[in-house]
């Protein structure tokens, strides 16, 4: 190999490191949310696209470069607690769990206690199944999808956590919910 071919080497080496290194630090960026009616703030990724949603939502962003045609959400919702009368953590995750069900293909994988934000937790893990495109001459097959869900009791108020990714990149992205649960403040 003569002198040239180990500049060119090293000058591909060089530009390789420094493209992993942008990627990581994009990647690594995130935006922070917070309601405006509640001390609720959580990051979330920058390259996250914000989406509408059907639902009564205070946040729900997607992942637009995820590698299936269900992209992999986040999604966070509240609900007002009646505070005379405010229901346990275990009636709360009962009636997650039931409304859940409805889903397509739904089966439940898991229910633990968990801690966010420093409120007393419920973790539910999950999986169905979703029909991403259904329109005509646009031919795609059904997602196997699994969410974690946690169910944190604020102040007020109870807010759901939803992560939701297509099976073949839900390690991934839980690994990077862990790292954005850590953001919460209640």
């Amino acid at each position: 190999m003569g002198r040239k071919d180990v500049g060119v080497a090293l000058v591909v080496l060089l530009a390789l490191a420094l493209g992993w290194l942008l990627r990581t630090q994009v990647e690594g960026l995130t935006q922070t949310f917070e309601d405006s009616t509640s001390s609720f703030r959580m990051a979330y990724p920058a390259t996250w696209a914000s989406i509408d949603a059907l639902q009564d939502v205070l946040l729900k962003v997607e992942d637009p470069q995820a590698p299936s045609t269900f992209k992999t959400t986040l999604t966070v919702e509240s609900r007002e607690l009646d505070l005379a009368s405010p229901p346990t953590l275990q009636a709360l995750v009962d009636r997650r769990i039931a409304q859940r069900e409805t889903l397509t293909g739904y089966h439940l994988l898991a229910n633990n206690e968990a801690t966010v934000g420093g409120a007393r937790s419920a973790q539910i893990e999950y999986a169905y199944v979703v029909q991403p495109l259904d329109t005509p001459l646009r031919a795609s097959l059904p997602v196997v999808v699994r969410a974690r869900e946690y169910i944190v009791v604020g102040s007020g108020h109870v807010y759901y956590l939803t992560l939701a990714a297509p099976e073949n990149a839900f390690a991934e992205a839980s690994q990077r919910f862990d790292a954005l649960l850590q953001t919460v403040q209640l």
